[in-house]
């Protein structure tokens, strides 16, 4: 029977860690790699995926502590006797908030540095003189290549991206700082930055075209979060009581073109309360995020399956953050699918990766489309029974008040309301929001179904037209002539089929058809 042990919830030293005797998913495998195959790398990963526990990892192993890695992967594959210089530098704490603040930061960890390995005070006079005498210093006083470790690279320039002016200060600042890196060379034995998102090499990095970006790196796809063998071994003695299914649904899934992980910090918050929740979007969504999404009238129906290219998904800057990389670079959209329609042209579908995203971002996203999120919360039980009982009139009147509830000034404000494809995400964000298990643009040999709902053994087949003012009875029509049915027999469940009609005249449901199929 397996052992229960300590969780390792927020802990982001290895020391205390180890020490304490906390669950340890063992990460020193994709350690003993990166460092056998180079010297330099990147990592982008969202918040919250263990980054920092990773680099103090590394510190600890670099520095030969042995005592820390009894029975782990690279205990028996590593050279003892050596110890290395660690630099580490963190931007994770606090908000900085323009040059001068950013410098100060710096200079502070710069003399932290020099301190902690036994070095002589600064005498450089600039940032980038102070890093260098550091690096060499190091060099000559261990008579070893320095470790260079910088966490959270790019936090300075996140937390004041609605501040293009302060953004950009802090850029510069950054990269007066990294532009050391590309010629001390001769000073170090490994480097590795890791952050959420990816700036060009251009804007931040200055001529370091030696940094191994394993970002999009297959092998490396789970060195950071849990895989579905880690739930299962390491922390067999915690999920008695759980639906084990559930918790893959809800928290499985990030995926950079290789095995998928859940996020650590939804893991342990789950086996600690033992209750599903959305512990990662609540921790600390921005809400930059939802303001750009609502400014660039994202039709939620596309975050199901967002199709992007290499260059969009990397495409990221203080002044131009493309919603594709947006998305992904922050965690709120995953790699589902990958295409090669030319040799050395990759095209990626991107979609939510679990439950708990797919529903608490449309949740969050309703107000960009009119609705109080509490008003919407509150009609959850009517929706419910409306399903459950197929009481398709009770729909219908639940789904005209919820149009009818859309403010006027909305409509004034937002042009696209047109377009079906607004009614449809409206529609779509409104049950994804409740926790329903829906699914948009649904392809089979029949044709694109618009969205299903899977709910209580019955599979719900919605049919969506945009009409000027009178129904026209299409929709359902048209489920019924393309047997859109057909892929969602199961036994022992129900189907129905249901067509719903919008007026552009009216901005509301005019007509809501059902049919057992």
């Amino acid at each position: 029977m397996a052992t229960k042990r300590k969780l390792p919830t927020g802990i982001q030293s290895f020391v205390k860690l180890r020490n304490e005797g906390c669950y340890y998913v063992d990460k020193t495998p994709y350690m003993h790699q990166l460092i056998t195959q180079g010297n330099y790398f990147f990592l982008s990963r969202p918040r919250r995926f263990g980054k920092s526990l990773f680099l103090d990892t590394l510190q600890q192993l670099f520095e030969a502590r042995r005592e820390l890695f009894s029975d782990l992967f690279i205990e028996k594959k590593w050279d003892w006797q050596t110890a290395y210089p660690v630099v580490r530098f963190s931007f994770g704490d606090g908000v900085v908030q323009g040059r001068a603040a950013l410098n100060d930061r710096i200079n502070q960890q710069l003399s932290d540095n020099r301190e902690r390995l036994g070095l002589p005070a600064n005498t450089a006079l600039d940032i980038p003189g102070n890093f260098r005498s550091l690096l060499m210093a190091a060099h000559k006083k261990y008579g070893q290549g320095v470790v260079l470790l910088i966490d959270e690279y790019d936090k300075p320039i996140l937390d004041n991206i609605e501040n293009t002016e302060i953004a950009t200060q802090n850029r510069e600042g950054l990269k007066n700082l990294y532009s050391v890196i590309k010629d001390a060379d001769p000073f170090l034995k490994f480097v590795l930055l890791t952050g959420v998102s990816k700036f060009s090499k251009v804007s931040l990095f200055s001529g370091l075209n030696n940094l191994n970006d394993i970002t999009l790196d297959a092998k490396y796809s789970a060195i950071c979060g849990y895989t579905d063998n880690d739930i299962d071994e390491v922390f067999e003695a915690e999920l008695a009581g759980l639906d084990r299914d559930k918790i893959r649904e809800w928290y499985n899934g990030y995926n950079w073109l290789g095995t998928s992980v859940y996020n650590p910090f939804d893991v342990l918050l789950l086996l600690e309360k033992r209750e599903f929740k959305p512990y990662w979007f609540e921790s600390a969504t921005p809400t930059f995020l939802i303001k750009k999404l609502g400014e660039r009238q994202i039709n939620t129906l596309d975050l199901a399956a967002l199709h992007s290219d290499q260059d969009l998904l990397g495409h990221f800057d203080v002044d131009a953050i493309g919603t594709e990389a947006l998305l992904f670079q922050t965690g709120y959209l995953t790699i589902a699918a990958v295409d090669e329609p030319i040799p050395g042209i990759w095209e990626y579908t991107l979609s939510y990766p679990n439950v708990e995203v797919e529903v608490s971002l449309n949740k969050a996203l309703l107000p960009t489309q009119g609705f109080s999120i509490s008003a919407v919360t509150k009609t959850r039980s009517t929706l419910l029974k409306a399903l459950k009982s197929h009481d398709f009139e009770l729909l219908s009147a639940h789904l005209k008040a919820l149009y009818a509830s859309i403010p006027h000034d909305w409509y004034r404000n937002n042009p696209i309301n047109n377009y079906e494809g607004h009614y449809a995400s409206i529609f779509y964000s409104h049950f994804a929001a409740l926790g329903l298990h829906v699914t948009v643009e649904d392809s089979s040999v029949n044709g694109k179904v618009d969205m299903a709902i899977q709910f209580n053994n019955t599979t719900f087949i919605f049919e969506f037209k945009v009409v000027e003012d009178k129904p026209l009875g299409n929709a359902l029509a048209q489920i019924k002539a393309n047997n859109y049915a057909q892929k969602y027999v199961r036994d022992g469940w129900a189907i129905y089929g249901i067509g719903v009609e919008f007026s552009k005249a009216q901005r509301q449901v005019v007509a809501l058809e059902a049919q057992v199929l």
